[in-house]
């Protein structure tokens, strides 16, 4: 990542951008967690909950704090619209069941992981956020695969050595794997942030203008 003036500049402005992305996600990871009810209306209200917090985060702090990068600004704003439409019709929608529940998040996360991705990677080279964006981009695609490779029908009985009793099905194997993405997505948001935050500091310049290596 680049030490320049520019780039300082920018990460002073931006770091609390990832730091609040990272509290929605980590509340709803923390509830999934320490929830007995993995039902698929369940984790379309929570998935509902967070994408539209998530949403209006991102579309503000993108609009105020990505002044300087007009394409990525327009980029995040319709990420973050999407998100928040994803987000209300989870909610709207939390009474149909499993097939509402894989369509919302998988059309979620390939639109938004999509638009994350392609975002760092044309930003890679001018802004000190594309790494993290690809990064995050790149996860959410694979929230979508995750989704979509685990069958709507899978059910395993529970048992064995442990004597668990139960059964293990698709709505509790989805609403597990959105729980840990939202965790992984958190932790990352937080590091970015924090990393960004620490690294706002510019570099001394050398005595003819040009900052020390």
């Amino acid at each position: 990542m680049s030490d320049s003036v520019a780039d300082a500049h920018q990460r002073a402005r931006y770091w609390p951008i990832p730091i609040l992305r990272a509290v929605p996600a980590a509340i709803v990871a923390i509830v999934i967690t320490f929830s007995s009810n993995h039902a698929a209306g369940y984790g379309l209200l929570l998935f509902g909950a967070f994408a539209v917090v998530e949403g209006v985060v991102l579309g503000v702090g993108s609009l105020t704090r990505l002044r300087e990068d007009g394409r990525s600004r327009r980029t995040a704003v319709a990420q973050a619209v999407v998100t928040v439409l994803a987000g209300v019709a989870g909610i709207a929608c939390n009474g149909l069941g499993l097939p509402a529940f894989i369509t919302i998040v998988v059309a979620f996360a390939v639109l938004t992981g999509a638009l994350e991705l392609t975002q760092g990677i044309r930003a890679r080279r001018n802004s000190p956020f594309a790494r993290d964006w690809m990064t995050i981009g790149g996860l959410t695609l694979l929230l979508a695969i995750g989704f979509l490779v685990t069958p709507p029908d899978y059910s395993q009985q529970l048992g064995g050595i442990e004597q668990v009793s139960g059964v293990l099905d698709a709505s509790i194997v989805l609403v597990g794997l959105l729980g840990a993405y939202l965790a992984i997505t958190a932790v990352f948001h937080v590091i970015a942030g924090l990393s960004h935050k620490w690294g706002t500091t510019a570099p001394a310049a050398s005595p003819n203008g040009a900052p020390h290596a």
